[in-house]
């Protein structure tokens, strides 16, 4: 029985990847103790063709790194999807693998990604259904049924494809704009997320062939009137979000992914400034704000999360053509940072009992200090010792300590801190 092996990969072009596949004819008997744990041979390709290679030493290995097979499997002819990250010559990640640098799995965390796209009748033809004599405004499209959607057959195809081959979708809709949809993809672990996400895609895409549809995901395809453009809202959540959370810990989060917004910034997909304004459900791109179904904010915490502070939250930022991978990797770092920041505020938060610390590391107090001293044959207290600025007169005023220090090179917020306990904002101009 013959079965074919579809090697799907990502080329090294910028600022986006595109999607790349070749074919293998192989006989089940051949595959079959491998194909279900995932360890399908190697293949390779020329990567002088997509970006990823010189035509002098142009071979390129593919690493089947995650199998998707249909629930009638193994039947003549059956499809194998094969996921395979590039590799070059010497059997070392790619500098274009964007998911070896996500390192290991990561199970308990996890992510819903929100894809959106629009349909173009054909490549650089118009979006589906804009042809129409009377095109209203957005509004009436989102969700829509009949005459408000064009387009549901294709995407149908495209959602049970998607199921009968293992991807999680948990949902799709018609959106705000004719001729604009959205998928909902859930999956467990970081490579896991990525992969899923990719592969529904691939799809997509395979699936516009048939129809000669051209899937347009860039973040801002109608740039006149008032139209939305299309994002990957990413919902995500680890262990201790879920199970544990408290206001504390999520406050940390947003803390840490506000000090970090450059870098999710740049992770989030190219010409996302053109979506990201402020306005049409987004914030604007320079900003970074977090709030309670808040679809205008950065980060939107769902009414359910803020009941107990336990659960996930959506970052609306990421553009629909980001690649998974980049923000899951930004998504991860910001959690790791949160986790000191939360340690770091619990630490400065805590009561430090002094009662035996004497003791235990042998330490005086300045008067038995002083004793010590005077009763030294050798001790002489002079003039000089006496004026000095480290003899300190009982009663003295914290205030009469300090204005003689220079504060003038420290920030204001950070004045506060040291006089008052305050908490430090540092605005951009006191970095």
């Amino acid at each position: 029985m013959k079965v074919k092996l579809e090697y799907v990969w990502l080329d090294g072009y910028t600022p986006e990847p595109n999607l790349r596949s070749k074919v293998k004819i192989v006989d089940y008997e051949s595959i079959k103790n491998v194909v279900q744990v995932g360890k399908l041979p190697v293949w390779n390709f020329d990567g002088s063709s997509t970006n990823q290679a010189d035509t002098g030493n142009s071979d390129r290995i593919l690493k089947p790194v995650r199998v998707y097979t249909n629930y009638g499997f193994p039947l003549e002819n059956s499809t194998v999807y094969v996921l395979c990250e590039v590799m070059d010559s010497e059997g070392k990640p790619h500098e274009s693998n964007m998911r070896a640098k996500l390192n290991e799995e990561e199970e308990g965390l996890w992510f819903g990604f929100e894809q959106e796209y629009f349909i173009r009748e054909e490549i650089n033809g118009g979006i589906l259904g804009h042809k129409r004599n009377i095109l209203k405004g957005q509004g009436e499209y989102y969700c829509g049924v009949g005459h408000n959607v064009v387009g549901r057959d294709f995407v149908e195809e495209h959602l049970n494809m998607c199921l009968e081959y293992g991807i999680d979708i948990t949902g799709t809709n018609a959106e705000v704009a004719l001729g604009q949809w959205e998928y909902q993809v859930f999956s467990k672990g970081k490579l896991k997320g990525g992969d899923d996400l990719w592969m529904s895609r691939y799809f997509l895409y395979k699936i516009s062939e048939k129809y000669g549809y051209h899937i347009d995901i860039h973040p801002k395809p109608l740039t006149h009137g008032e139209w939305n453009g299309s994002g990957l809202h990413t919902n995500f959540s680890n262990d201790k979000m879920r199970n544990k959370g408290g206001y504390e810990y999520f406050l940390s989060i947003f803390n840490s992914f506000a000090s970090r917004h450059e870098e999710h910034i740049r992770a989030y997909g190219s010409n996302n400034h053109l979506r990201l304004t402020g306005g049409f459900e987004t914030q604007s791109i320079d900003k970074f704000s977090w709030g309670v179904s808040d679809r205008g904010a950065s980060i939107r915490v769902p009414q359910d999360t803020a009941k107990e502070w336990k659960g996930y939250v959506e970052d609306r930022r990421p553009g629909s053509n980001a690649d998974p991978y980049k923000i899951i990797r930004e998504v991860s770092k910001s959690l790791d940072t949160a986790e000191e920041i939360l340690e770091i505020k619990t630490n400065m938060k805590s009561n430090v009992n002094l009662s035996g610390l004497s003791e235990k590391y042998r330490t005086i107090t300045n008067d038995e200090l002083l004793k010590e001293y005077q009763n030294d044959d050798n001790y002489e207290l002079t003039d000089e010792m006496m004026e000095s600025k480290a003899n300190i007169k009982p009663g003295t005023q914290p205030e009469e300590l300090t204005k003689n220090i220079k504060f003038d090179s420290l920030p204001e917020a950070l004045k506060n801190v040291m006089m008052n306990g305050a908490t430090v904002e540092i605005k951009p101009n006191e970095r």
